[in-house]
């Protein structure tokens, strides 16, 4: 053995070698691999659930002075169902970093400030368009439907050393995960989803059909104190298909809209009820939804005063039906997208005098302007015919179309996007008497 050799041999016995830098034995780097987990936060926009932030726990107190936004990459899936095929669910592409801070659980501060702990929250931009968490589920028809995807493709990389507290408080500290630039980590821990979290499973049975719901109620109800109901009908592929429960309060803004301020403009609390139908054709699933919502009301301290329904596309369907055909139920509603009302429901609607405010594309490529137009003509004319002035249809039937420039995404189906963007409609809804 030459003295090469025998040196080399030496340093091995004393030492471990690592891509992290040097650790003597017996001595365990606790830098070497610092990250405890990673968990993912989501949050519903607009057009749907997105990854918005991560939150990386680490083995002590995180130092946030030495963290900026070059510390970490993160990359997530560039699909949205709305436009790409599932093909492109592998895909990724980095996500635009907006704000980092500590914090001492793992989900955001509304402040974004920081605060002593050992979770590192990366916040994500929305805007670059990536981290949608909602993919198709089946395609049992030509009409494919869609869930939450189980296994999120977020990956986060650590470009830099993330330091702990140091002892005297002055300095960077000791490093409690050296920076590992080419390890893509991926998520380890359950989502943690914003406000779809909070909502509550039921299941209804009636006549051997099952109608699978969410709910939720104010955090504080308030004994004797009743609340409006808000009943929230999805689009089509949010329908329920037997492995996608609960994607109906993910795949858009409508449910979890009613629970934020920001969204509604108005501090009341509202319960929030959100069936998930199966697709067998709009009589049976009105009449079972009609059903529920009896249930529902006794169950809960609901306002049978105050009981409002919004649609996205396909839910107008149910909605018509069942405002036609248990007119008692029903306050005021809010059909954005949707198909046309019938001239036998526009005559029970108006009869019971139920307002109704409509929104459409214009350019609505699934669902055409004129069923939004015809409905509202059906309505108009049913008032008509039943006496009532031109002022009362006007405030009867409210009426909006919607131009290209005013969806922040290239749907023009989805009008329930401009729609819940300007809260004075949906202050109008809440109202009614």
């Amino acid at each position: 053995m030459n003295l090469r050799t025998k040196v080399v041999a030496l340093l091995a016995g004393t030492m471990v070698l690592t891509s992290a830098g040097i650790a003597y034995a017996g001595e365990p780097d606790t830098a070497r691999d610092g990250i405890l987990g990673i968990t993912p936060i989501t949050q519903v926009y607009t057009y749907g659930q997105q990854v918005s932030a991560v939150a990386i726990e680490y083995g002590g107190t995180v130092n946030p002075r030495t963290l900026d936004t070059g510390t970490f990459s993160v990359t997530d899936t560039v699909y949205n169902f709305r436009f790409n095929p599932i093909e492109d669910l592998p895909s990724t592409a980095e996500r635009t970093i907006s704000r980092v801070y500590t914090n001492d659980e793992p989900r955001t501060r509304p402040d974004q400030q920081a605060v002593r702990g050992r979770y590192v929250i990366v916040e994500l931009d929305p805007a670059d368009g990536k981290g949608n968490t909602v993919i198709v589920s089946k395609c049992p028809t030509f009409l494919c439907t869609v869930k939450v995807n189980p296994e999120l493709p977020t990956r986060v990389v650590q470009r830099k050393d993330v330091h702990g507290q140091p002892g005297d408080g002055k300095g960077r500290g000791p490093v409690l995960a050296r920076a590992t630039p080419k390890q893509s980590r991926p998520m380890t821990e359950k989502p943690f989803n914003l406000l779809v979290d909070d909502f509550r499973y039921g299941s209804f049975l009636s006549g051997g059909m099952v109608l699978p719901y969410h709910y939720h109620l104010p955090k504080n109800v308030q004994p004797g104190r009743t609340y409006p109901l808000m009943v929230v009908l999805p689009g089509h592929g949010m329908g329920w298909d037997g492995d996608n429960t609960g994607v109906q309060i993910a795949a858009d803004i409508p449910a979890t809209a009613w629970l934020q301020r920001s969204w509604t403009g108005t501090d009341e609390d509202v319960i929030v009820l959100a069936p998930q139908n199966q697709r067998v054709g709009a009589a049976a699933e009105a009449d079972l939804l009609n059903k529920l919502i009896d249930q529902f009301v006794k169950d809960h301290p609901v306002d049978r005063g105050r009981v409002y329904g919004t649609t996205v596309s396909y839910g107008s369907q149910l909605l018509w039906q069942s405002m036609a055909t248990r007119p008692d139920l029903w306050t005021a509603g809010l059909v954005t997208g949707g198909f046309q009302v019938s001239a036998a429901q526009a005559t029970a609607i108006a009869a019971a005098e139920i307002p109704v405010w409509i929104t459409h594309g214009v350019n609505d490529h699934l669902l055409n302007i004129s069923l939004g137009r015809n409905s509202r003509a059906a309505l108009e004319s049913a008032y008509a015919a039943a006496g009532r002035t031109p002022q009362q249809i006007a405030e009867l039937v409210q009426y909006t179309e919607y131009g290209n420039e005013a969806f922040s995404q290239p749907d023009y189906h989805a009008a329930y996007g401009p729609t819940y963007e300007d809260a004075a409609i949906l202050r109008w809804l809440l109202d009614r008497r």
